[in-house]
């Protein structure tokens, strides 16, 4: 989901160049700076809440966001899915004075729309709680929000734990089960990272397990991570400052810290795969072959790992991309080529190179397509090629802290900065580490990891190719 509200910036933007010639002549393009300023006060209450505030006083709104410490990577095995559960108690069920659905009509009758302004996320590493009203209303925002954060689990009951678990089992079905490709995630996952890791079972967990939680399960869930010493709450928008604390001292300050949590699971792992992993998967969803080729690559906390998004970038972001180019332009074996890669924060993280086949299309030839135009990624990384992926890469992280809530808004980067690196400012550093990255780094990064052995290698193949002899 995108935001569609756009705001003036109080930051240094992008130099633009500006066209003055002639199609097709050459064009002066100024140097690009990287300047990026949004200002905050950052505070700690004595119950160990984080709280972020950043006034912007130039449109009448308010930006609330909430980012738990608490991903899918916290649950134990056997309890797989938890995370994403209460994520949807948080939101659909009631606290102690928010009835059922009430937080979601409360806000809209406030003036926040949902599901643009008004959302939930639950990652491997994190859960977040969004919403963005106008300003007058950030007093109703935080009494919500600190409600649930305090009373949430008291309210709780096995017919609310059961409502939501049938949704989120739904919600794996059309996701996963009934999608052509839709295992990718769990059959990467379950080769990228060892059986026990906390990054080898899928966020949305197994109807195994999401069958198996109890009520006991999820209060225990709530009370270890559901406390203002493992959140952070970013306030950005048009506030006064001083009120603005004295609403959260009022709302958050009697707020109890949690019980315990248990230690997170070592997520240590080697920097690649110690042998490449290739499955062929029989896909009854499927009409044309796909390909999912994942390779472990240094984990977004680590230093210098701004080059992994720039590498995504080269290999797969949009038509001018390496891999577009080869397999759909050039070769036509492909309909669609890309890459991404999942942004975790521990251990490794994965980058993904995609390429959907066109119907018909050989899934042997569409996989060999895309492992020869990985192995040649290296070359591809030219002067103009980063230059222009840094400028895309700078545009995009730019362009959404111009809007005040929602992904990749101002209170989302600051809520991010703190909860993955300890500090809000990283929003304001972000870019530089881009800036800093080098030829030579991108090269190295695309030669030491874009390797045959740190392949996992996932060829689906349409049930209706499989009838008929491999090759026609």
């Amino acid at each position: 989901m995108k935001k569609l509200l756009r705001l003036a910036v109080p930051v240094t933007l992008l130099a633009l160049p500006q066209c003055t010639t002639a199609p097709g002549a050459s064009i002066a393009r100024p140097p690009v700076t990287s300047s990026v300023r949004i200002d905050y006060v950052h505070e700690k209450l004595p119950n160990g809440l984080n709280v972020v505030y950043h006034v912007d006083r130039s449109a009448p709104i308010v930006a609330v966001n909430s980012w738990y410490n608490v991903g899918s990577k916290h649950e134990q095995p056997g309890r797989t899915g938890l995370a994403h559960i209460y994520e949807h108690i948080m939101l659909f069920k009631g606290s102690r004075n928010v009835r059922d659905q009430e937080r979601f009509a409360l806000l809209e009758q406030a003036g926040g729309r949902a599901g643009v302004e008004i959302n939930g996320t639950t990652s491997f590493d994190r859960t977040n709680y969004f919403q963005q009203v106008p300003s007058n209303q950030l007093d109703l925002a935080l009494w919500i929000e600190a409600d649930h954060m305090r009373t949430a689990g008291e309210a709780l009951t096995i017919q609310a734990v059961d409502a939501q678990r049938e949704i989120v089992k739904n919600e794996r079905r059309q996701s996963t089960d009934n999608q052509p490709y839709g295992s990718w995630i769990e059959k990467m996952i379950g080769y990228a990272f060892p059986a026990g890791h906390p990054y080898s079972h899928s966020v949305l967990g197994s109807m195994q397990d999401l069958s198996a939680q109890t009520l006991q399960d999820v209060k225990t869930f709530f009370s270890q991570y559901y406390s203002p010493d493992n959140a952070v709450v970013v306030i950005a928008g048009d506030i006064d400052l001083d009120a603005s604390k004295a609403l959260v001292r009022k709302y958050f300050g009697t707020i109890p810290r949690g019980v315990p949590r248990p230690a997170l699971r070592s997520t240590a792992v080697t920097s690649v795969l110690s042998t490449p992993a290739r499955e062929i998967v029989n896909d009854a969803n499927a009409r044309t072959p796909a390909v999912f080729i994942g390779h472990r690559v240094p984990p977004t906390r680590a230093q210098g790992s701004a080059s992994v998004p720039l590498l995504v970038a080269v290999l797969g972001s949009g038509r001018s991309s390496h891999l577009f180019s080869r397999l759909v332009r050039e070769r036509q074996a492909a309909t669609s080529a890309t890459a991404f890669s999942l942004g975790l924060v521990e251990g490794a993280d994965l980058l993904i190179a995609n390429a959907v086949g066109s119907p018909g299309a050989n899934s042997d030839s569409l996989a060999n397509a895309l492992s020869s135009a990985l192995d040649s990624a290296v070359v591809a990384i030219t002067p103009e090629q980063l230059a222009r992926v840094k400028a895309a890469v700078r545009f995009q992280f730019v362009n959404g802290l111009q809007t005040m809530g929602g992904f990749g808004g101002r209170a989302d980067r600051l809520a991010e900065g703190q909860t993955f690196y300890g500090n809000p400012d990283w929003v304001n550093r972000r870019l530089a580490e881009f800036d800093a990255v080098t030829l030579e780094q991108l090269r190295s990064v695309a030669s030491t990891y874009l390797t045959p052995a740190n392949r996992v290698t996932l060829i689906f193949v349409p049930a209706a190719q499989q009838s008929a002899p491999r090759g026609n």
